[in-house]
């Protein structure tokens, strides 16, 4: 990292699909190609670990109480991460033994909520290995709903990563104003936007923000093809038969504080995106306009956020539950 200088790398990557320890290995490959590239930030796509859950759209998955949507469940659930398990510690140590920051979507099963849902969480690991901040989306799209828990606005944080104020969200959240406004009015400039990987989601709304927030903005999107499927995967056989030869077909992407590409959407490519990206860009940007500096009105248009990690369980006397 260079004075107002900042490397970062797009891991556009498929998982090896609902194979949490599989997969992690390969997430410890990419960063560490990312850091022999002379990388400062490494980011990954959306639900990459263990991968996202396209077998809901593929095989009925709004039928209720299916024997068949019941064992695919259990399966996602149970190759899902418990940070407070260690499941993430050998990603940390490599971050830090590498001095490199990662942005890294997983499938969270937390012991706060219980420890049965799934949530759809952004993890941001700083270059001492750090986890920082824990994102559950605020709203699973559409289907994700069957299988997806709704969030909290705890994670809704930034973070200083040399010159750059770091912020992100997940997938569709990114069409959320208020939830793009709150980490604008925290002093972000470089967006994250992790994506489980369609070029017809970042093609517009990657420049949109960049040129909304005057910040650069990272779209990194996962892969995922029909060959994928791994063999011990539950109705293999009946997802096959549904799905196409690419159910994710990337579109990861680099907007510029003014709006141009800097990396035009990639499609149908397994590889890691590298560019270098120049603080006072933003600040170029930043003279005409400024959402939550300059051009904002505090006096007219307020917005509240609530960052309390949400959980149903208050104990007054943790004694009684020994």
């Amino acid at each position: 990292m260079q004075n107002n200088l900042l490397r970062v790398g797009l891991a556009q990557i498929a998982p090896v699909w609902l194979d949490k320890e599989a997969t992690i290995e390969k997430i410890i490959t990419y960063i560490k190609n990312a850091s022999s590239n002379n990388c400062d930030l490494v980011s990954f796509g959306e639900a990459f670990l263990p991968g996202y859950p396209f077998w809901v759209e593929k095989t009925n998955g709004a039928k209720f109480n299916s024997d068949i949507q019941k064992e695919f469940y259990a399966y996602y659930a149970s190759q899902a991460i418990q940070i407070s398990a260690g499941h993430l510690i050998s990603i940390c140590e490599t971050c830090k033994k590498l001095n490199i920051a990662a942005v890294l979507g997983i499938i969270e099963r937390p012991q706060d909520r219980g420890g049965h849902s799934l949530y759809c969480s952004l993890v941001y690991i700083d270059r001492n290995g750090e986890i920082k901040s824990v994102h559950r989306k605020l709203m699973p799209t559409y289907e994700e709903r069957l299988v997806w828990s709704t969030g909290d606005g705890n994670g809704l944080k930034v973070h200083k990563l040399g010159s750059f104020t770091l912020g992100g969200l997940n997938c569709w959240e990114n069409w959320m104003p208020l939830a793009r406004t709150a980490l604008y009015a925290l002093g972000e400039n470089l967006h994250v936007a992790i994506w489980p990987g369609n070029i017809d989601n970042t093609s517009d709304i990657t420049k949109l923000i960049a040129k909304e927030s005057r910040s650069y903005v990272i779209s990194v999107s996962g892969l995922m093809r029909k060959a994928d499927i791994g063999k011990d995967i539950p109705h293999k056989k009946l997802l096959e038969e549904n799905c196409s030869e690419w159910l994710a077909n990337g579109g990861s992407c680099l907007a510029g504080p003014d709006g141009e590409w800097i990396i035009k959407p990639q499609k149908e490519k397994e590889e890691l995106f590298i560019a270098t990206i120049d603080f006072n860009k933003v600040l170029q940007e930043r003279h005409n306009f400024d959402p939550s500096g300059h051009y904002s009105r505090p006096d007219v248009l307020q917005l509240a956020v609530n960052q309390e990690r949400q959980t149903i369980l208050n104990l007054k006397n943790k004694d009684s539950l020994r």
